[in-house]
């Protein structure tokens, strides 16, 4: 088994909003904080399960603020619906198993990164699992991946 990263690249697209554009305010924290949807394309064969972090690097913490992490999701399904979650979800940076919105406080704007991975693997981890744990388990089964980002914020 490989424990390096190919360059296969995932195409991660968005209907609701458009790569470094603004993601409609029904996905924040204001406006009841549903996912938006999200298609992943270019998802290798051998693919047995995708894994999605959602981040944001501009937070005033040391590292990205963490709203959504899910895994084991069957590859097939190609589209995350919105307000739906098809894996298992993991902890976000407010300690509940949810996607959180953007929210931010300060610092405009902030860019999320709704990242998607290819795994040759289904994971076998905790859904109290955070950020961390999830990708350590990641770790050598990443055969894909790719990401869509989008922008939140007053000055966005």
């Amino acid at each position: 088994m490989s424990t390096a990263i190919t360059t296969i690249m995932l195409e991660v697209t968005s209907n609701a909003f458009k790569e470094n554009d603004l993601i409609p305010a029904q996905y924040n924290c204001d406006k009841g904080s549903v996912n938006p949807p999200l298609t992943i394309n270019n998802i290798p064969a051998e693919c047995k399960s995708l894994a999605l972090i959602v981040d944001d690097p501009n937070a005033s913490t040391a590292r990205p603020y963490v709203h959504w992490i899910m895994w084991n999701i069957d590859p097939a399904i190609k589209t995350i619906e919105e307000n739906s979650h098809p894996g298992i979800q993991g902890i976000n940076e407010e300690g509940n198993n949810v996607y959180a919105g953007p929210c931010p406080k300060y610092g405009s704007p902030h860019h999320y990164h709704f990242k998607v991975y290819a795994l040759n693997v289904m994971l076998d981890i905790p859904n109290n699992s955070g950020k961390d744990l999830l990708e350590e388990a990641m770790k050598g089964h990443i055969i894909a991946r790719g990401e869509h980002i989008g922008l939140y914020g007053e000055d966005a």
